[in-house]
């Protein structure tokens, strides 16, 4: 019967995959910046391994922001998940965050996800996500995005304010040769908010930018 039953699991969802998925693989050619956003998993429809990485940098400057997380990833319920695990920052200084987060699809495909990160230090640290895919053609996607940073505290060391820290906000048109292959171009604005926005001009930095990028987005 052991045979058996390991048959009927693996054929009714029982199976372990896996799947990496690049959202985001940009350059911007004006300010000759790039971003990445990639994450991944393992596992079966309840449990998974889950990995997520983020950052951003400019050519001949190095990177600016760099984050990895581990995740243990439960589905709760139909097209959600929660996840907790932690989450490492390389740049632009070393700090390690225990996360809880939830990550979910609603209906017509409209993806978002929310994050709670508490720092090493003590620090609150909270991140909202949504997109939506409008597909125009069978193969001609046009995707809105959002991001928004919050703080539950004032961190000097790491120029963040409390409240709203920062948004990103973005529309990309991408062109799907395959499904797991789709180039793109669109247009990004990121603004700071608050204390955040006085660090980022006290640094001689702009409190607002728009960028024009191009990308890929890939999975496997």
């Amino acid at each position: 019967m052991q045979p058996a039953r390991a048959l009927l699991a693996d054929e009714h969802g029982g199976t372990r995959v896996q799947k990496v998925q690049a959202d985001l693989l940009e350059w911007a050619p004006d300010g000759n910046g790039y971003l990445w956003n990639v994450e991944g998993w393992y596992g079966g429809d309840l449990n998974r391994l889950a990995f997520k990485t983020e950052g951003e940098g400019k050519s001949g400057e190095g990177i600016e922001a760099a984050e990895v997380q581990l995740l243990y990833s439960r589905a709760v319920a139909r097209y959600t998940d929660v996840q907790a695990g932690v989450r490492y920052d390389l740049e632009p200084r070393s700090l390690a965050y225990a996360v809880l987060a939830v990550d979910a699809m609603f209906p017509y495909w409209f993806e978002a996800e929310g994050s709670l990160f508490l720092s090493q230090e003590g620090d609150l640290l909270a991140r909202i996500e949504g997109s939506y895919d409008f597909r125009l053609t069978q193969r001609l996607v046009l995707q809105p995005r959002a991001e928004l940073d919050f703080a539950a505290q004032d961190i000097d060391r790491s120029e963040i304010g409390s409240g709203l820290s920062k948004g990103e906000f973005g529309v990309r048109l991408r062109y799907e040769i395959r499904r797991e292959f789709a180039p793109y171009v669109g247009v990004t604005y990121e603004r700071t908010f608050g204390r955040t926005a006085d660090f980022a001009r006290a640094a001689g930095e702009d409190a607002d930018t728009t960028r024009f990028v191009v990308g890929v987005q890939t999975w496997f």
